[in-house]
């Protein structure tokens, strides 16, 4: 299989309108238009009845305590853990492309609805889930696409691999409640094939993506 992209270049830094947020001269972040990217796949299995779509940071802090404060820095020696942005899953097998903005525009403080999505797929909950939780403003269930944040006091740029997988059934029955790395472990005795393309993004000044 392959997957390609309109709106950043494999291996090279993500736009910031893809993503939750920005670089700003105060408060060093702030939101950004976090519009899902553009993103088409070919050359799959001709028995495909499905995909799945994943977007995964495996860049991620595995101890937070250092994110995001001042005068603190979240070390490049600090092991990392999954923060998975996105899960879709029931694309039809006719669907070969997803449009720029078509499953996320903007940010939704305390989360956006599912499990339904546009076209009659099915999102996921995304991480932001439980990062938000025990923030008044913020916290809720986070469905589908919401893109990267890092801490901005991280020492290294993060990676975001978007995963197209070429199924052999054509649903898939999943909790709606289900975590990207829960909807991967239900369909992974389905996958066909798969492909990836990846992208950095850092909102630290002093971290060149």
């Amino acid at each position: 299989m392959k997957i390609s992209s309109n709106s950043f270049t494999d291996g090279a830094a993500i736009p910031s309108r893809y993503c939750f947020a920005r670089i700003a001269p105060e408060n060093h972040i702030e939101l950004a238009e976090n519009l899902n990217p553009h993103l088409a796949w070919s050359e799959f299995p001709e028995d495909t009845k499905s995909f799945l779509l994943i977007c995964v940071d495996p860049d991620a802090p595995s101890v937070a305590d250092d994110a995001n404060q001042e005068g603190r820095s979240v070390s490049a020696s600090l092991p990392r853990a999954d923060f998975f942005h996105w899960s879709l899953f029931n694309i039809p097998a006719s669907v070969t492309e997803i449009a720029e903005g078509s499953q996320c525009k903007g940010v939704t403080p305390q989360g956006k609805s599912g499990p339904e999505a546009p076209g009659g797929m099915t999102h996921g909950i995304n991480n932001y889930t439980q990062w938000f939780a025990g923030d008044a403003d913020m916290e809720g269930q986070y469905f589908g696409y919401d893109g990267p944040c890092p801490p901005w006091n991280d020492e290294i740029p993060h990676r975001y691999v978007f995963s197209i997988y070429a199924l052999d059934v054509e649903k898939v029955d999943i909790p709606e409640s289900a975590s990207g790395q829960e909807v991967y472990d239900a369909v992974e005795s389905h996958v066909l094939d798969g492909a990836a393309i990846t992208g950095v993004y850092t909102l630290n000044p002093s971290v060149s993506a």
